[in-house]
């Protein structure tokens, strides 16, 4: 959850308090203000788990010859991750210019000096027909869904944004690139989404987490399956179940405003 969208709606007034788990409320992920503020004061967060618990899907998924797009990297240590992982041709960006500031000057520090790091809007990609193998988000198209309403028929608003994002990162891609997307959105939220006409590419997802499954989302441009073999991937969505650590972080809180949608 590390890119956030400009909400010229939002209320800059709420900011968070520093002694709670999270912000007052989940609309305060929409304000820009509030991530600069945030990145201003915290040196680092992961959103759904750190790098080891996904990082055998990683290196299944990310040869380490790839150019890889990471879309709201905020102040997550996943580009450190993959860059001792042997992946080395990485861009981040983020839409706060705190957070690429502080981006900067913690990679340069390490070393990491092949690594890029752009303030840009994830709903506008800055760049040019197919030029990475790879874009991956963790946790940051989630944002995206804190005010869609009905999870099953989120606000025409919502739809608009993440199409906007997917269309855009459908272009970046090269003809056989690889979208990675980490989140919590189950697939019968997200396939609607990915599986869209326009778009060439095929789905697939592994599950990973204590208790809470986590998604870890494989669409592969150019491998579109016929529209029968993709409803038979995965139709069983898994089930829930929290475990005490996993009720303990911001995660959760973010977790509660959806799920209490879908009551």
């Amino acid at each position: 959850m590390e890119s956030r969208p400009a909400n010229r709606n939002s209320d800059p007034n709420l900011n968070p308090d520093p002694n709670s788990v999270g912000p007052p409320s989940v609309l305060t992920y929409l304000d820009p203000h509030y991530w600069d503020e945030r990145f201003s004061s915290e040196e680092h967060y992961e959103w759904f788990k750190d790098y080891s618990h996904f990082q055998h899907l990683i290196k299944s998924n990310i040869k380490t010859s790839s150019s890889v797009l990471e879309l709201g990297c905020g102040n997550s240590q996943l580009c450190d991750e993959m860059y001792k992982d042997g992946i080395v041709d990485i861009t981040c960006i983020d839409l706060s210019s705190v957070a690429v500031q502080k981006m900067q000057s913690r990679l340069v520090s390490k070393g990491y000096k092949e690594i890029k790091v752009v303030q840009a809007d994830m709903l506008e990609l800055p760049f040019s027909n197919e030029s990475f193998d790879v874009v991956i988000e963790k946790g940051t198209m989630d944002v995206l869904f804190v005010d869609a309403g009905d999870p099953w028929n989120p606000r025409q608003e919502t739809v608009s944004k993440v199409m906007a994002t997917l269309e855009g990162v459908h272009r970046v891609l090269k003809p056989d690139g690889v979208f990675i997307s980490i989140t919590f959105g189950q697939p019968h939220f997200r396939r609607p989404l990915f599986k869209d006409p326009k778009f060439t590419w095929s789905m697939e997802y592994n599950t990973f987490g204590d208790g809470f499954h986590y998604f870890f989302y494989i669409l592969r441009k150019g491998k579109r399956c016929n529209e029968e073999k993709e409803e038979d991937e995965k139709c069983n969505d898994p089930s829930i179940s929290l475990y005490q650590d996993e009720l303990e972080g911001e995660d959760y809180i973010f977790r509660t405003h959806i799920d209490g949608d879908e009551d």
